[in-house]
């Protein structure tokens, strides 16, 4: 099977956890199957998490990921802190837009060429 899921890394820094996910291609209900039992086991431990999302040669997300990522949300609500999504062809933009309202995460979205100024946000 292949997934659009690609990477997960944990970085403490002073003002929290970074956690960074990188997908590429489509995201897919496999993708989040496979990646948000790592991620919870992540966020039981820690009172809130910086989440930094990077989409390369990203394609979308099916729909089923889509409820997926709504679920996650909804019961993740008060659990990211902040939450940058890092992307080309202006697929960051409408992530960003779609994930507002299922978060209290201040949300901000950057081009794949900020992806240095996305790193800089998420960990200030």
């Amino acid at each position: 099977m292949t997934y659009g899921f690609d990477e997960i890394r944990v970085d403490e820094v002073s003002a929290g956890t970074v956690i960074t996910l990188v997908f590429n291609d489509t995201i897919k209900k496999q993708d989040f199957e496979y990646f948000v039992p790592q991620l919870e086991t992540f966020m039981a431990s820690r009172d809130k998490i910086r989440l930094l999302i990077e989409l390369r040669d990203f394609n979308g997300i099916t729909p089923g990921a889509l409820w997926e990522d709504t679920k996650f949300g909804f019961h993740h609500f008060d659990d990211i802190e902040r939450l940058a999504i890092v992307g080309d062809s202006c697929w960051e933009k409408i992530m960003a837009e779609f994930v507002k309202p299922f978060t209290k995460a201040a949300v901000k979205s950057f081009d794949q060429t900020q992806l240095d100024s996305a790193n800089e946000w998420i960990r200030s």
